[in-house]
Protein backbone atom coordinates (compact mmCIF):
# COMPACT_ATOMS: atom_id res chain seq x y z
CA UNK A 1 0.00 0.00 0.00
CA UNK A 2 1.37 3.55 -0.70
CA UNK A 3 1.43 6.02 1.70
CA UNK A 4 1.56 9.51 1.99
CA UNK A 5 2.12 11.17 5.48
CA UNK A 6 1.12 14.53 5.21
CA UNK A 7 2.49 15.80 8.60
CA UNK A 8 6.26 15.83 8.89
CA UNK A 9 8.14 18.74 11.05
CA UNK A 10 11.58 19.16 9.21
CA UNK A 11 13.96 21.66 11.95
CA UNK A 12 16.00 24.26 11.85
CA UNK A 13 19.72 23.21 13.06
CA UNK A 14 22.13 25.42 14.34
CA UNK A 15 20.21 28.58 13.44
CA UNK A 16 20.39 27.91 9.62
CA UNK A 17 17.45 29.47 8.47
CA UNK A 18 19.07 32.79 9.80
CA UNK A 19 21.16 32.76 6.78
CA UNK A 20 18.51 33.67 4.24
CA UNK A 21 17.39 36.58 6.48
CA UNK A 22 18.49 39.88 5.41
CA UNK A 23 21.57 41.89 7.98
CA UNK A 24 19.54 43.92 9.67
CA UNK A 25 16.47 41.17 10.66
CA UNK A 26 19.15 39.13 11.95
CA UNK A 27 19.98 41.40 14.82
CA UNK A 28 16.24 41.89 15.87
CA UNK A 29 14.86 39.84 18.56
CA UNK A 30 11.87 37.70 17.52
CA UNK A 31 10.06 37.23 20.51
CA UNK A 32 7.59 34.79 21.70
CA UNK A 33 8.03 31.64 23.67
CA UNK A 34 4.91 28.58 24.42
CA UNK A 35 3.41 29.35 27.76
CA UNK A 36 2.67 25.60 27.69
CA UNK A 37 5.64 23.88 27.22
CA UNK A 38 5.57 20.09 27.07
CA UNK A 39 6.97 18.76 30.51
CA UNK A 40 8.41 15.39 28.52
CA UNK A 41 10.05 17.80 25.63
CA UNK A 42 8.70 17.91 21.85
CA UNK A 43 10.94 15.80 19.71
CA UNK A 44 11.89 12.27 19.98
CA UNK A 45 15.15 11.35 21.01
CA UNK A 46 16.05 9.03 18.59
CA UNK A 47 15.19 11.19 15.51
CA UNK A 48 18.48 12.93 16.05
CA UNK A 49 20.98 11.95 13.76
CA UNK A 50 23.94 9.76 14.67
CA UNK A 51 26.37 12.42 13.00
CA UNK A 52 25.01 15.22 15.30
CA UNK A 53 22.11 17.88 15.25
CA UNK A 54 18.67 18.18 16.85
CA UNK A 55 15.49 15.62 15.26
CA UNK A 56 14.42 16.18 12.40
CA UNK A 57 17.41 17.95 10.96
CA UNK A 58 18.77 15.39 8.48
CA UNK A 59 16.94 14.81 5.10
CA UNK A 60 18.86 11.92 4.44
CA UNK A 61 18.63 10.45 8.22
CA UNK A 62 14.76 10.80 8.44
CA UNK A 63 14.13 8.99 5.34
CA UNK A 64 16.55 6.51 6.54
CA UNK A 65 14.64 6.73 10.19
CA UNK A 66 11.14 6.95 9.53
CA UNK A 67 9.64 6.67 5.92
CA UNK A 68 12.28 3.84 4.35
CA UNK A 69 11.04 1.48 7.63
CA UNK A 70 7.50 1.75 6.89
CA UNK A 71 7.08 2.61 3.29
CA UNK A 72 5.87 6.32 2.96
CA UNK A 73 6.54 7.40 -0.33
CA UNK A 74 6.33 10.78 0.33
CA UNK A 75 6.01 13.40 3.03
CA UNK A 76 4.49 16.72 3.39
CA UNK A 77 6.93 19.18 5.69
CA UNK A 78 5.47 21.75 7.68
CA UNK A 79 7.97 23.75 9.15
CA UNK A 80 6.17 24.12 12.22
CA UNK A 81 8.63 26.54 14.00
CA UNK A 82 7.79 28.93 11.57
CA UNK A 83 4.43 29.29 12.58
CA UNK A 84 4.47 31.74 15.29
CA UNK A 85 5.25 34.27 12.57
CA UNK A 86 1.53 34.04 11.45
CA UNK A 87 0.72 35.84 14.69
CA UNK A 88 3.64 38.23 15.20
CA UNK A 89 2.92 41.75 15.38
CA UNK A 90 5.99 43.31 13.58
CA UNK A 91 5.40 42.74 9.73
CA UNK A 92 8.91 43.34 8.52
CA UNK A 93 10.44 40.77 11.44
CA UNK A 94 7.13 37.99 10.30
CA UNK A 95 7.67 38.49 6.15
CA UNK A 96 11.13 38.38 6.27
CA UNK A 97 11.20 35.21 8.40
CA UNK A 98 8.39 33.48 7.15
CA UNK A 99 10.22 33.81 3.39
CA UNK A 100 13.48 32.67 4.99
CA UNK A 101 11.86 29.71 6.23
CA UNK A 102 10.59 28.95 2.78
CA UNK A 103 13.61 29.17 0.71
CA UNK A 104 15.64 27.00 3.52
CA UNK A 105 12.93 24.58 3.24
CA UNK A 106 13.59 24.74 -0.91
CA UNK A 107 17.27 24.28 -0.39
CA UNK A 108 17.34 21.61 2.15
CA UNK A 109 14.93 19.58 2.13
CA UNK A 110 12.90 19.88 -1.53
CA UNK A 111 15.62 19.89 -3.97
CA UNK A 112 16.76 16.62 -1.31
CA UNK A 113 14.73 14.92 -2.95
CA UNK A 114 11.43 14.71 -4.81
CA UNK A 115 10.03 12.37 -1.89
CA UNK A 116 9.49 15.62 0.10
CA UNK A 117 6.74 18.11 -0.44
CA UNK A 118 6.30 21.38 1.10
CA UNK A 119 3.97 23.49 2.44
CA UNK A 120 4.35 27.06 2.01
CA UNK A 121 4.90 29.37 5.09
CA UNK A 122 2.69 33.06 4.64
CA UNK A 123 1.64 35.89 7.28
CA UNK A 124 -2.43 35.70 6.99
CA UNK A 125 -1.91 38.93 9.30
CA UNK A 126 -0.41 40.88 6.44
CA UNK A 127 -2.30 39.24 3.89
CA UNK A 128 -0.80 41.48 0.79
CA UNK A 129 2.78 40.10 2.26
CA UNK A 130 0.84 36.25 1.93
CA UNK A 131 -0.19 37.05 -1.52
CA UNK A 132 3.72 38.21 -2.65
CA UNK A 133 5.15 34.89 -1.29
CA UNK A 134 2.83 32.89 -2.81
CA UNK A 135 2.96 34.75 -6.07
CA UNK A 136 7.15 34.55 -5.35
CA UNK A 137 7.08 30.26 -4.84
CA UNK A 138 3.91 28.72 -5.19
CA UNK A 139 4.65 27.81 -9.14
CA UNK A 140 7.40 25.70 -7.40
CA UNK A 141 6.71 22.06 -8.42
CA UNK A 142 7.25 20.58 -5.01
CA UNK A 143 4.85 23.01 -2.62
CA UNK A 144 1.66 21.90 -2.27
CA UNK A 145 -0.53 23.93 0.06
CA UNK A 146 -0.29 26.68 2.11
CA UNK A 147 0.34 26.59 5.50
CA UNK A 148 -0.94 29.18 8.78
CA UNK A 149 -1.51 29.26 12.23
CA UNK A 150 -4.63 27.33 13.43
CA UNK A 151 -4.84 30.43 15.99
CA UNK A 152 -5.90 34.12 14.54
CA UNK A 153 -6.67 37.50 15.53
CA UNK A 154 -10.05 37.07 13.64
CA UNK A 155 -11.46 33.72 11.92
CA UNK A 156 -10.69 32.86 8.90
CA UNK A 157 -13.79 33.06 7.10
CA UNK A 158 -13.41 36.97 6.98
CA UNK A 159 -12.65 38.71 3.65
CA UNK A 160 -9.63 40.28 4.46
CA UNK A 161 -7.99 36.69 3.70
CA UNK A 162 -10.05 35.95 0.62
CA UNK A 163 -7.17 37.55 -1.40
CA UNK A 164 -4.60 34.85 0.12
CA UNK A 165 -7.12 31.98 -0.81
CA UNK A 166 -7.63 33.44 -4.10
CA UNK A 167 -4.20 33.48 -5.16
CA UNK A 168 -3.14 30.14 -3.51
CA UNK A 169 -6.21 29.03 -6.23
CA UNK A 170 -4.51 30.58 -8.75
CA UNK A 171 -1.34 28.62 -8.06
CA UNK A 172 -3.00 25.44 -7.49
CA UNK A 173 -2.43 25.70 -4.20
CA UNK A 174 -5.25 24.52 -0.83
CA UNK A 175 -4.81 26.24 2.15
CA UNK A 176 -3.74 24.23 5.75
CA UNK A 177 -3.59 25.04 9.15
CA UNK A 178 -1.74 23.81 11.98
CA UNK A 179 -1.73 24.52 15.84
CA UNK A 180 0.67 25.93 18.50
CA UNK A 181 0.75 29.57 18.23
CA UNK A 182 -3.25 29.76 20.64
CA UNK A 183 -2.23 32.51 23.01
CA UNK A 184 0.90 34.01 21.45
CA UNK A 185 1.31 36.81 19.86
CA UNK A 186 -1.67 38.62 18.11
CA UNK A 187 -3.35 35.34 17.97
CA UNK A 188 -6.47 34.05 20.14
CA UNK A 189 -6.46 31.83 23.00
CA UNK A 190 -9.29 29.45 24.10
CA UNK A 191 -13.22 30.20 24.30
CA UNK A 192 -12.92 29.86 28.35
CA UNK A 193 -9.79 31.40 28.74
CA UNK A 194 -6.27 30.72 28.71
CA UNK A 195 -5.26 27.24 30.11
CA UNK A 196 -2.48 26.78 33.23
CA UNK A 197 -1.28 23.29 32.26
CA UNK A 198 -0.02 21.58 28.88
CA UNK A 199 -2.22 19.01 28.81
CA UNK A 200 -5.08 21.68 28.97
CA UNK A 201 -3.56 23.48 25.97
CA UNK A 202 -2.73 19.71 24.40
CA UNK A 203 -6.30 18.78 24.84
CA UNK A 204 -8.25 21.64 23.79
CA UNK A 205 -6.56 22.71 20.33
CA UNK A 206 -9.87 21.56 18.88
CA UNK A 207 -11.50 24.31 19.45
CA UNK A 208 -9.49 26.67 17.34
CA UNK A 209 -10.47 24.08 14.16
CA UNK A 210 -14.29 24.24 15.70
CA UNK A 211 -14.17 27.88 15.52
CA UNK A 212 -12.15 28.35 12.01
CA UNK A 213 -14.17 25.74 10.20
CA UNK A 214 -17.69 27.18 11.60
CA UNK A 215 -16.17 30.80 10.18
CA UNK A 216 -15.66 29.27 6.66
CA UNK A 217 -18.62 28.18 6.04
CA UNK A 218 -20.77 30.96 7.15
CA UNK A 219 -18.91 33.50 5.90
CA UNK A 220 -19.43 31.74 2.36
CA UNK A 221 -15.97 30.94 1.36
CA UNK A 222 -16.30 27.84 -0.30
CA UNK A 223 -19.35 29.60 -2.19
CA UNK A 224 -16.77 32.18 -2.81
CA UNK A 225 -13.99 29.94 -4.09
CA UNK A 226 -15.59 26.46 -5.06
CA UNK A 227 -12.24 24.47 -5.92
CA UNK A 228 -10.93 25.58 -2.52
CA UNK A 229 -9.96 22.73 -0.14
CA UNK A 230 -9.20 23.65 3.61
CA UNK A 231 -6.54 21.01 5.39
CA UNK A 232 -7.07 20.90 8.92
CA UNK A 233 -3.74 19.53 10.26
CA UNK A 234 -3.36 18.30 13.66
CA UNK A 235 -6.57 19.11 15.16
CA UNK A 236 -8.04 16.16 16.12
CA UNK A 237 -11.36 14.43 14.96
CA UNK A 238 -14.03 13.29 17.31
CA UNK A 239 -15.41 16.96 17.55
CA UNK A 240 -16.22 17.04 13.66
CA UNK A 241 -19.66 14.85 13.99
CA UNK A 242 -21.23 17.42 16.98
CA UNK A 243 -20.14 20.53 14.96
CA UNK A 244 -21.86 19.20 11.53
CA UNK A 245 -24.81 18.32 13.40
CA UNK A 246 -25.15 21.61 15.49
CA UNK A 247 -24.44 23.69 12.17
CA UNK A 248 -27.44 21.97 10.12
CA UNK A 249 -29.68 22.02 13.02
CA UNK A 250 -29.14 25.78 13.59
CA UNK A 251 -28.91 26.58 10.10
CA UNK A 252 -32.44 25.18 9.19
CA UNK A 253 -34.05 27.62 11.84
CA UNK A 254 -31.83 30.59 10.75
CA UNK A 255 -30.60 30.06 7.53
CA UNK A 256 -32.33 33.47 6.48
CA UNK A 257 -29.41 35.14 8.30
CA UNK A 258 -26.86 33.47 5.76
CA UNK A 259 -28.58 33.59 2.37
CA UNK A 260 -25.52 33.44 0.75
CA UNK A 261 -25.39 29.76 2.03
CA UNK A 262 -26.74 27.28 -0.83
CA UNK A 263 -26.86 23.80 1.04
CA UNK A 264 -26.36 22.37 4.45
CA UNK A 265 -23.15 23.24 6.37
CA UNK A 266 -22.10 20.01 6.80
CA UNK A 267 -21.85 19.80 2.94
CA UNK A 268 -19.62 22.60 2.47
CA UNK A 269 -17.32 20.59 5.26
CA UNK A 270 -17.26 16.97 4.09
CA UNK A 271 -16.78 18.63 0.03
CA UNK A 272 -13.85 21.01 1.20
CA UNK A 273 -12.68 20.23 4.34
CA UNK A 274 -9.99 17.59 4.81
CA UNK A 275 -8.39 16.58 8.30
CA UNK A 276 -5.62 14.84 9.29
CA UNK A 277 -5.22 11.34 11.21
CA UNK A 278 -2.41 12.41 14.24
CA UNK A 279 -3.59 13.17 17.20
CA UNK A 280 -6.42 10.34 16.51
CA UNK A 281 -8.81 9.77 19.67
CA UNK A 282 -8.90 6.01 20.46
CA UNK A 283 -12.06 4.85 22.32
CA UNK A 284 -11.26 1.28 23.92
CA UNK A 285 -14.70 0.13 21.78
CA UNK A 286 -13.74 -0.59 17.88
CA UNK A 287 -17.19 -0.59 17.10
CA UNK A 288 -16.87 3.07 18.19
CA UNK A 289 -14.21 4.40 16.31
CA UNK A 290 -15.46 2.82 12.98
CA UNK A 291 -18.80 4.53 13.92
CA UNK A 292 -16.53 7.74 13.80
CA UNK A 293 -15.06 6.91 10.79
CA UNK A 294 -18.63 6.91 9.06
CA UNK A 295 -19.89 9.64 10.96
CA UNK A 296 -16.61 11.94 9.72
CA UNK A 297 -16.87 10.27 5.80
CA UNK A 298 -13.56 8.74 6.62
CA UNK A 299 -12.90 7.75 2.89
CA UNK A 300 -13.37 10.87 1.74
CA UNK A 301 -11.96 13.45 4.49
CA UNK A 302 -9.44 11.98 6.09
CA UNK A 303 -5.37 11.37 5.46
CA UNK A 304 -2.92 9.81 7.44
CA UNK A 305 -0.28 11.41 9.08
CA UNK A 306 2.70 10.84 11.50
CA UNK A 307 3.27 14.59 13.37
CA UNK A 308 6.87 12.93 13.11
CA UNK A 309 9.24 13.90 14.85
CA UNK A 310 7.02 14.61 17.82
CA UNK A 311 6.55 12.83 21.42
CA UNK A 312 3.11 11.47 20.32
CA UNK A 313 3.93 11.70 16.77
CA UNK A 314 2.16 8.27 15.18
CA UNK A 315 3.63 5.57 12.53
CA UNK A 316 1.09 3.78 9.76
CA UNK A 317 1.24 0.44 11.99
CA UNK A 318 -0.10 1.22 14.72
CA UNK A 319 -1.32 5.04 14.48
CA UNK A 320 -4.86 4.05 13.76
CA UNK A 321 -6.94 1.48 15.26
CA UNK A 322 -7.47 -1.52 12.59
CA UNK A 323 -9.14 -0.85 9.26
CA UNK A 324 -10.79 -2.27 6.04
CA UNK A 325 -8.85 -2.42 3.40
CA UNK A 326 -10.55 -0.07 1.07
CA UNK A 327 -11.01 2.56 4.09
CA UNK A 328 -6.96 2.27 4.96
CA UNK A 329 -6.16 2.89 0.92
CA UNK A 330 -8.71 5.78 1.01
CA UNK A 331 -6.57 7.25 3.92
CA UNK A 332 -3.22 6.41 3.64
CA UNK A 333 -2.85 7.42 0.07
CA UNK A 334 -5.79 7.82 -2.19
CA UNK A 335 -7.19 11.19 -0.65
CA UNK A 336 -4.18 12.91 -0.62
CA UNK A 337 -3.46 11.70 -4.17
CA UNK A 338 -6.92 13.42 -5.00
CA UNK A 339 -5.97 16.59 -3.19
CA UNK A 340 -2.39 16.91 -4.29
CA UNK A 341 -3.38 16.01 -8.05
CA UNK A 342 -0.63 16.34 -9.89
CA UNK A 343 1.53 18.71 -7.28
CA UNK A 344 2.01 15.05 -5.49
CA UNK A 345 4.42 14.05 -8.56
CA UNK A 346 4.97 10.81 -9.86
CA UNK A 347 5.04 7.68 -8.09
CA UNK A 348 7.43 6.66 -6.59
CA UNK A 349 8.77 2.87 -6.55
CA UNK A 350 10.02 1.87 -2.89
CA UNK A 351 12.51 -1.43 -2.64
CA UNK A 352 10.43 -4.18 -2.00
CA UNK A 353 10.81 -5.93 0.98
CA UNK A 354 11.60 -9.49 0.78
CA UNK A 355 8.13 -12.36 0.96
CA UNK A 356 9.78 -13.26 4.24
CA UNK A 357 9.57 -10.07 6.15
CA UNK A 358 5.12 -9.29 6.82
CA UNK A 359 4.09 -5.92 5.91
CA UNK A 360 4.71 -3.61 8.29
CA UNK A 361 0.86 -2.19 7.98
CA UNK A 362 -0.82 -5.32 8.86
CA UNK A 363 -1.41 -4.51 12.01
CA UNK A 364 -3.23 -1.52 10.61
CA UNK A 365 -5.20 -3.54 8.69
CA UNK A 366 -8.68 -5.50 10.34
Amino acid sequence: MRIIDCDVHPADDHGAIKAYLPEAIQKLPTGGGNWWPSPIGVMREDARPPGGGGAATDPGYLMEHWMDPFGVEKSVLLPSGALGYGIHPNRAIATAYSSAVNDWLIDKWLNYSPRYLGALCVTPQFPDAAVAEIRRLGRHKQIVQVVMASATRIPLGNSIYWPIYEEALNHGLHISVHPGTEGKGIANGFIAGMPSTYLEWHSCIPQNYMGQIASLVCEGVFEQFPQMKFLAVEGGLAWIPAVLWRLDKDWKALRHTLPWIKKLPSEYIIDHVRFTSQPIEEPENHAHFMALMEMIHAEKTLMFSSDYPHWDNDSPAHGLPRLPKKLAERIYHANAEELYGDRLGPKIELPKKPESQPSVLEPALA
